[in-house]
């Protein structure tokens, strides 16, 4: 299978650089934690990947094919699926009618719903009258259903209880499993940490750690030490 590549990627907002020079490659069954204070330049990062605001300079990969240059649109049917900050549902639609807008048959969505006990029972629900956890369970599942190869996840705990997020994780260890490349941005560093197989840290823009998830959670001070922007 392709991995997804990216090399040299920086992204200028206003006066300057929000992020810079940075090299990654997601492969396919492999989830990576991008993890780093706020302001990092995290979010403009998958921002710049998904097509969402143009790169300054560097080049992003799908295989042998650069998709730099190309829309949102084109990279999305490359098999490229970017979950932005909050919860995108469509409330006026029930949990069942928002995941049918991604997958291609009944039975996938249904196979979606069984995965989350919470959404099962509200299957014909509008999904503006869940909580904010089922909600996002509802974007998941959305994303899920459309069998993405590669997929870029920011803040997915954003407004979440710990508690909630921890039950939403395993989803995320299911779909690399069955083949997905994943990039993960998150604030509950450790448990990000704890189901990934990589790991990058930025700060300040710049990459300051790029390794083993495990490596990092066995090293409190070089986690620290990547934090304050020290490489």
């Amino acid at each position: 299978m392709n991995a997804l590549r990216i090399a040299g990627l920086t992204v200028t907002r206003g006066a300057g650089p929000v992020i810079r020079d940075v090299d990654l490659t997601l492969e396919p069954g492999r989830i990576t934690a991008l993890v780093g204070p706020n302001g990092a330049g995290k979010t403009s990062l998958l921002e710049a990947v998904s097509g969402v605001v143009p790169a300054a300079s560097g080049t992003v990969h799908i295989g042998s094919e650069e998709i730099t240059k190309q829309s949102r649109v084109a990279r999305a049917r490359r098999g490229l699926a970017h979950i932005e900050q909050g919860r995108a549902v469509f409330g006026g639609l029930t949990v069942l009618e928002n995941l049918m807008l991604t997958a291609r048959t009944r039975a996938r969505a249904d196979e979606l719903i069984e995965a989350f006990p919470e959404l099962e029972k509200r299957r014909d629900s509008p999904a503006a009258l869940l909580s904010g956890g089922e909600q996002q369970m509802v974007v998941l599942a959305r994303a899920f259903a459309a069998r993405p190869s590669f997929l870029l996840i920011d803040e997915m705990s954003l407004g979440l209880a710990p508690v909630v997020f921890t039950r939403l994780l395993p989803m995320v260890t299911r779909f690399a499993e069955e083949g997905a490349a994943i990039l993960l941005v998150e604030q509950f560093t450790h448990l990000a940490l704890g189901v990934a197989s990589d790991a990058l840290v930025v700060s300040s823009g710049r990459v300051t750690y790029a390794g083993s998830a495990q490596g990092l959670l066995d090293s409190p001070g070089t986690l620290h030490a990547a934090y304050l922007g020290e490489s």
